[in-house]
């Protein structure tokens, strides 16, 4: 019975440890005003997140944002992640029309969720900020991941040099692949679908058994997320839960990962470089997201 007695109580305490380590990370983690201002689409079907890659770099003035990503878990459906391209061309809410990033840059958060609503008719129910820097410590965190880049690489802006083929990266190599674009063909559309590819690699580390049966690298992987994430205001640890599980499946294979269908390329006047959405296909994209039934989207 005393054996009985002590590893139970050693049981209850891993259950503890496993439960409290993600809720004090959480109330740690940094918030930030997200909520934007006038009138927004009222609240619909399922809950959706957006999802932010700020990006500081030393000699750079300010933050960018190069990912923006809609979490959505619906009501009937799959989960899905919808990428939105940076170099989006997009109507601003009081300012000409610019690319989708410019947004963050004129208004900061609450001005690109209140873009990203303009222009998809989607409740943005909660905002998640991920300094690009915190990747390097979550990835590390969990013992570097597997990527698998489909050229050779060599982007001198993201200091990156890669062969062709899957291997195996630490966090400052997943940082750079997730950052190149010069040196990819299809630019800003090829940085979007690695971007995805480095958070699927993660989300399958992070469920791996490891992660809850090592405290050490258990920990890590929380202190990381709490130092690199801002959460909106009015975002919700409950609804975070839910869409966490959205995120796994959307990236894991078991959920829809796309990008939102684009029309082409090109360069506009004193904007620069631009993707043009399919105004037919994205706004499907957009009406069933809206609805909370995702059944007729493919990833």
């Amino acid at each position: 019975r005393p054996v009985l007695r002590f590893v139970g109580t050693l049981l209850v305490a891993w259950l503890v440890f496993l439960v409290l380590t993600p809720v004090y990370a959480w109330v740690i983690g940094t918030r930030v005003d997200a909520t934007p201002a006038g009138g927004r689409p009222g609240d619909q079907p399922g809950t959706t997140v957006l999802l932010v890659g700020s990006d500081a770099r030393p000699g750079v003035a300010g933050a960018r944002t190069d990912t923006m990503m809609l979490m959505h878990r619906p009501t009937v459906g799959d989960p899905v992640l919808l990428s939105l391209p940076r170099d989006s061309l997009v109507s601003i809410p009081g300012r000409a029309d610019n690319r989708l990033n410019a947004a963050f840059a004129f208004g900061g958060p609450p001005l690109l969720v209140q873009t990203i609503e303009a222009n998809t008719g989607i409740h943005v129910d909660g905002y998640l900020e991920v300094g690009f820097d915190g990747v390097v410590g979550a990835v590390d965190a969990i013992g570097g991941i597997e990527v698998c880049p489909a050229f050779d690489i060599d982007d001198r802006d993201s200091h990156l040099t890669m062969t062709a083929g899957c291997q195996r990266v630490d966090g400052t190599t997943a940082l750079g692949y997730v950052r190149m674009r010069k040196g990819d063909p299809r630019g800003d559309l090829g940085r979007v679908e690695r971007q995805r590819e480095v958070m699927g690699a993660m989300a399958r580390e992070v469920i791996h058994p490891l992660t809850v049966l090592n405290p050490v690298r258990y920990w890590r992987l929380n202190m990381a997320a709490s130092q690199s994430l801002a959460r909106g205001e009015d975002t919700g640890l409950v609804d975070m839960a839910a869409v966490a599980a959205g995120f796994v499946s959307a990236t894991t294979g078991t959920g829809i990962s796309m990008t939102v269908p684009v029309a082409g390329t090109g360069n506009v006047s004193g904007v620069g470089s631009i993707v043009r959405w399919d105004d037919d296909a994205a706004a499907a994209v957009f009406a069933a997201i809206a609805a909370g039934d995702t059944t007729t989207l493919e990833g």
